[in-house]
């Protein structure tokens, strides 16, 4: 059997699934230092070389299932009302950081970022973050008339409660509707 590029075998989807699955659930268990790709794909159900088909190191698994559940945990239902949108937004982003198997994924590729150049230009080439707050932060940018970029609102918003929880600090201490508020105050927001 071939693949699209006429070597080795098909990729299966429902293999690819299973490793996605799998990664988040190695990683409470055994941590990102001892994850290893023969773990994944033990932990997975599938053989070493159709993890390797798929990606070139744990790192990549690893970003890549975060980037699929962040995307789904930090979707939040639109309203017209800037304010509820960012508290949901904040509410569903302290969440993902300090209790989601996804979050603790992202959390340690930050972490290992720090002294692996190739990590560090994996989790650069996509803004799982700033991705998911987007619409949440343009609606509030565009309502206030900021002159503020996208880009910095975005760090603005996104900044307080990851410093807080990327530092060690308990995620009970985050109170969002204070975040909201501040937020919305640097923006220009009008008051309700």
């Amino acid at each position: 059997m071939v693949d699209g590029s006429g070597l080795g075998r098909p990729r299966s989807e429902s293999a690819r699934t299973a490793v996605l699955h799998a990664v988040d659930d190695l990683l409470v268990e055994v941590g990102y230092a001892a994850m290893t790709m023969k773990g994944i794909a033990e932990q997975a159900g599938v053989g070493r070389q159709t993890v390797y088909r798929w990606w070139s190191n744990k790192a990549e698994v690893l970003y890549e299932a975060s980037a699929i559940d962040a995307r789904k945990e930090l979707s939040v239902p639109g309203t017209d009302d800037p304010r509820k949108d960012l508290k949901a937004y904040l509410d569903a982003l302290v969440t993902f950081l300090s209790r989601s198997h996804a979050g603790a994924a992202y959390r340690a590729l930050m972490g290992e970022a720090q002294h692996d150049a190739n990590v560090a230009a994996l989790l650069t080439s996509r803004d799982i973050l700033g991705e998911s707050a987007a619409e949440v932060v343009e609606a509030a940018r565009k309502s206030s008339g900021t002159a503020l970029s996208l880009e910095q609102a975005t760090a603005l918003l996104i900044g307080p409660p990851f410093f807080h929880i990327l530092s060690g600090r308990d995620a009970a201490g985050i109170d969002t509707e204070q975040l909201t508020e501040q937020f919305l105050r640097t923006l220009g927001h009008p008051r309700p």
